[in-house]
């Protein structure tokens, strides 16, 4: 079976589509926006926060770990959610092997805990 550049015909009209779409966003914004300039819109603005003092002053670890903990748990779901819409086809075993890793997982809550890693009082 031969392909030629016909068949990649419909891509290509999305990518266009898709590179029109951006653009005519931008420009259209661009030319129906506000034109107002001010110097207290020109400031820098942080999570309705002023921006005061040094921008390299140190977190506290807590909250890297806290993020990483979060992302890391939150993958299970990823792979827990084909799991469960084709349970009965997988039977037994499926459950057995995600009964496993839902094991894996606990064994880790279980040493975040002990760890007290998610304890904000220190």
């Amino acid at each position: 079976m031969q392909s030629g550049l016909y068949d990649f015909v419909p891509i290509l009209i999305q990518v266009a589509f898709s590179a029109v779409f951006v653009f005519g966003t931008i420009l259209a914004s661009n030319f129906l926006g506000p034109k107002h300039k001010a110097s207290r819109k020109s400031a820098n603005f942080e999570c309705g926060l002023d921006s005061i003092g040094n921008a390299r002053t140190p977190f506290a670890i807590k909250y890297f770990l806290v993020a990483i903990l979060f992302v890391l748990f939150d993958i299970e779901i990823v792979f827990m959610y084909p799991w469960a819409v084709n349970y009965q086809e997988i039977g037994i075993s499926g459950l057995l092997k995600m009964g496993g890793f839902i094991i894996v997982l606990l064994i880790g809550y279980l040493y975040i805990v002990k760890r007290k890693a998610l304890d904000w009082e220190k």
